[in-house]
């Protein structure tokens, strides 16, 4: 393994959800603003279900807790969609495209030296290939991601604890080597968890909202980036050190 492990969020960090408000919207009368209305909202439902067995003790698949936030979506916004309708959008999620700043970080991150990357997920190792295979950009990075690290091997979601520190044993680091791994990551609750266990964490904040997440007022990221390249830049000075 490389001196520095990156492990990469895959959804919302490498791949963007503007595929599903497009599909979207194909349902509904090309409404465009009440398409990204319940796309916006499955995402919430989403990650709130998946906080929300993470505090019962209880365990779905991230493609079931997709699946169920999909229906919760749509009823909350009162809008019914047929069972073939729901099959095309659950495959459009295993097909979600890259946001455009990938493929120039992920080239310029190939190019570097004593640095070990991974894709770290609560999706299935499944939805993970799925979505890598139908992406010419991450398909054509395969090789530069040498593991994929799912918390399904775990049955607990970020931020618990317990999947950070999965993720340190599948890389081989123990409980002093924390520091040496750095997520990267566009959601803020992923950032906490692993600051959280001593984790290194820089935040991709392509909005450039600014650091306002307040569940742990001491931890913040290691570093914020506007543009996922930008960590080329943060690995570059780590090394130098």
């Amino acid at each position: 393994m490389g001196d520095i492990v990156f492990a990469f969020d895959i959804y919302g960090t490498l791949l963007s959800f503007e595929t599903v408000t497009h599909e979207l919207k194909r349902f509904l009368d090309n409404d465009k603003i009440r398409a990204r209305t319940v796309a916006q909202t499955w995402r919430r439902y989403q990650l709130e279900y998946t906080f929300r067995l993470n505090s019962m003790g209880r365990y779905l698949t991230f493609l079931e807790v997709t699946r169920n936030a999909l229906l919760h979506a749509l009823d909350d916004i009162g809008t019914p969609l047929g069972d073939k309708e729901i099959e095309h959008l659950m495959a459009t999620y295993n097909r979600l495209t890259p946001f455009s700043d990938v493929e120039d970080a992920l080239n310029q991150l190939a190019a570097l030296p004593q640095v070990t990357s991974v894709i770290f997920s609560n999706g299935t190792r499944g939805m993970i290939s799925n979505c890598v295979e139908s992406s010419t950009v991450l398909s054509q990075h395969r090789t530069l991601f040498r593991d994929v690290v799912s918390v399904d091997e775990v049955k607990q979601y970020k931020p618990a604890p317990a999947v950070y520190n999965y993720l340190a044993k599948c890389v081989g680091r123990n409980q002093s080597e924390m520091k040496d791994i750095w997520l990267v990551s566009g959601n803020p609750f992923d950032i906490a968890g692993a600051r959280n266990v001593g984790m290194n964490a820089i935040w991709v904040d392509r909005a450039e909202a600014s650091w306002i997440d307040k569940a742990l007022p001491d931890t913040k990221p290691t570093a914020i980036v506007h543009h996922l390249g930008e960590i080329v830049d943060v690995i570059k000075q780590q090394l130098s050190l």
